[in-house]
């Protein structure tokens, strides 16, 4: 009888347990590197940012990823004004992208088939809403950067509701970034079990190859998919995932040519809902 009143009990302490420890994979995809290979030749970042706000809020990032499984380094953007993508690499911009309704986008270029490599990825972050008194903040700026660079590493959102707690991660949404307006948690850094799931991607050996990013059909020159105008979602392909207000999170379109573009969206908050 025991037994049962406390199976009975964890079952009621479950069914209030937030999503935090849900595996929250970007689905297959992820770079074909492993911790040594990273100790050796870090992951690259390229700082193609124009203001010292947004390099602080990338230092940041870059610190607090690093205290991963996954290392990376910081070093010059080699992206135009465009942002175009370099094969092998991330790279990160700020502009005014307009009126499109988001935040921060995160895109890779994966290679189709059963290992899902990352060829290349690129962060960007709207200016158009972030000089914008709501957004103007450090707080806003560290959440949105930390959570881009994180998706494309291979991380997705530990919880997309907005009516939940904040989980003390930057892979979480929130419209209470540093956790002051309601006195709840900090979202602008990782927490251990984005750390974790890292782990699980990138702790073992991985394949080898020459290639930057990690080889794969199509793998044939740097930036590959660029000159492609990808700010506006219809440029996105098919919406895949929703969040829980059911708004598209994530998009995939087929490029050819062996690849696959993926995109995380962080949309700008409306009323105290979104995100």
């Amino acid at each position: 009888m025991k037994k049962l009143f406390l199976l009975a009990l964890f079952g009621l302490f479950m069914l209030n347990v937030p999503a935090v420890f849900a595996n929250h994979l970007w689905g297959k995809y992820h770079w074909n590197l492993s911790t040594a290979n990273t100790l050796v030749n870090p992951l690259k970042i390229g700082d193609n940012l124009t203001t010292a706000n947004w390099k602080s809020s990338l230092l940041g990032a870059s610190v607090d990823w690093n205290l991963s499984v996954l290392k990376n380094q910081i070093t010059s953007g080699t992206s135009n004004a465009n942002c175009d993508p370099t094969l092998g690499r991330v790279e990160v911009c700020n502009s005014a992208y307009g009126n499109n309704g988001w935040l921060g986008i995160a895109q890779v270029w994966a290679y189709r088939g059963k290992d899902a490599h990352i060829a290349q990825g690129v962060v960007k972050l709207n200016d158009t809403y972030f000089n914008m008194p709501e957004y103007s903040t450090s707080s806003w700026r560290n959440l949105v950067t930390c959570q881009e660079v994180g998706h494309t590493f291979g991380l997705g959102h530990q919880d997309e509701n907005f009516s939940n707690a904040n989980l003390g991660t930057c892979m979480d949404y929130t419209s209470d970034p540093d956790g002051s307006i309601l006195g709840q948690l900090n979202n602008e850094h990782p927490n251990s079990h984005d750390y974790e799931m890292l782990a699980q991607i990138y702790a073992h050996v991985n394949s080898t190859s020459t290639k930057p990013g990690g080889g794969g059909k199509g793998n044939k020159s740097a930036g590959v998919g660029a000159n492609i105008d990808l700010n506006s979602p219809s440029a996105w392909g098919t919406a895949v995932k929703h969040d829980a207000q059911g708004k598209a999170s994530l998009y995939k379109r087929d490029l050819g040519d062996g690849l696959v573009l993926i995109t995380h969206v962080t949309w700008i908050a409306v009323a105290e809902n979104t995100h």
